[in-house]
């Protein structure tokens, strides 16, 4: 077994902002010398998340709505009376999206769907660099270890 792991780098802007990662993630199995694994990719900072959807802009404006309509940007958080900020909301739509995503890889491809792709969400509440770690755990080329 061999592991590879590599840190990306996005701009944001912030509010609920979708991001298609696919392809960086794609680009790093690629590039590594493992056939057949797992990518794991995980967000760091507690104001992003990460799944999969069809990235379309129907969805996306479909997702965006169902995650002001089940935690509101305008709903009271106690978070804000802790540190005087206003991103309670980004707190809790993180936590129930999650921070990470496994993905299993063959032949040196992702193993997703036709029409699912991997896509980071920052639902802070200012533009800013997110970042990302792909980590892969597999097998390489020619080597079953």
């Amino acid at each position: 077994m061999t592991v590879s792991t590599r840190c990306h780098s996005v701009s944001s802007q912030g509010n609920g902002h979708i991001i298609d990662i696919t392809g960086d993630v794609q680009d790093t199995v690629a590039s590594s010398d493992l056939n057949a694994g797992v990518a794991t990719v995980f967000v760091t900072g507690s104001t992003a998340g990460l799944t999969t959807v069809e990235y379309e802009p129907g969805l996306v404006h479909d997702l965006t709505a169902a995650f002001e309509r089940l935690y509101p940007r305008a709903m009271e958080y106690r978070h804000h009376e802790t540190w005087n900020d206003d991103n309670g909301h980004s707190h809790v739509r993180a936590s129930m999206l999650g921070p990470s995503l496994a993905v299993p890889f063959v032949e040196g491809a992702l193993t997703l769907g036709t029409w699912q792709q991997i896509i980071l969400v920052d639902f802070d509440t200012r533009p800013r660099t997110r970042e990302y770690i792909v980590q892969l755990i597999g097998e390489s080329h020619g080597n079953p270890d």
